[in-house]
């Protein structure tokens, strides 16, 4: 009971830190509906969502709706999300999410999980975004930035992004699962890099597996092989 205790004391107190250090951490889509939200979610795979803010106003403009993007053309489609990157398969999965959302949900996103993760090309991370951003719930996506900073800190581990999420959702209080995202993700982004993460300016250092061992090879705060 003790060492419960004690687990969740400190689980609180790393997400009361990151919260004074990162009090603006959000997801960094731009959206207006759900439905961009969940394509910019699929344009954002291995791209940056800086990239992919800068290539959706103009998709949505030209293709506001889900029936718009189900009937375009898929060389104009593909031409606007080129610069995303991978851009054939991404046109090609966000004209199919979209033909199935008007053919089974009347061209409204739907708003559970198992519909969502249903639709071909959308995982579980992506339909966490969505749940999460666009329609108020409680979720965790784990995305590289989040997995990296729930790992190294001990909360979580494994490389699998379904089975962090399902230890992270065991230990951190319900209503706190979309901020915690937030603000590993943010940390992630901003402190606690891949490469060359900035442990000395981190306000959770002292509370973190990865640079405990650091500190304790001798090696400073980069670990070889830690880098994910």
């Amino acid at each position: 009971m003790g060492s419960a205790m004690a687990e969740e004391e400190r689980i609180r107190e790393i997400l009361d830190r990151l919260e004074a250090a990162h009090p603006d951490a959000r997801t960094y889509l731009d959206f207006e509906t759900p439905l961009q939200l969940l394509v910019a979610t699929i344009l954002a795979a291995q791209c940056t969502d800086e990239k992919v803010n800068q290539v959706t106003p103009a998709l949505f403009e030209r293709f506001p709706t889900a029936q718009h993007i189900a009937q375009a053309d898929r060389r104009e489609l593909e031409e606007i999300v080129r610069p995303t990157g991978f851009y054939r398969r991404k046109a090609e999965r966000a004209q199919e999410c979209c033909r199935i959302i008007v053919e089974q949900y009347d061209g409204e996103v739907p708003d559970w999980a198992d519909a969502l993760t249903s639709i071909p090309g959308v995982g579980r991370k992506t339909a966490n975004v969505v749940l999460a951003e666009a329609f108020g719930r409680q979720t965790i996506p784990v995305d590289t930035h989040v997995k990296r900073v729930s790992t190294r800190l001990g909360l979580a581990e494994g490389k699998e992004p379904d089975k962090i999420e399902s230890q992270l959702c065991e230990i951190i209080p319900k209503g706190r699962w979309t901020r915690a995202s937030h603000l590993f993700g943010t940390h992630g982004r901003r402190i606690c890099s891949a490469r060359k993460p900035d442990c000395e300016g981190c306000p959770v250092r002292d509370m973190c597996d990865y640079y405990k061992k650091g500190q304790r090879a001798g090696g400073g705060s980069l670990l070889p092989g830690a880098l994910s």
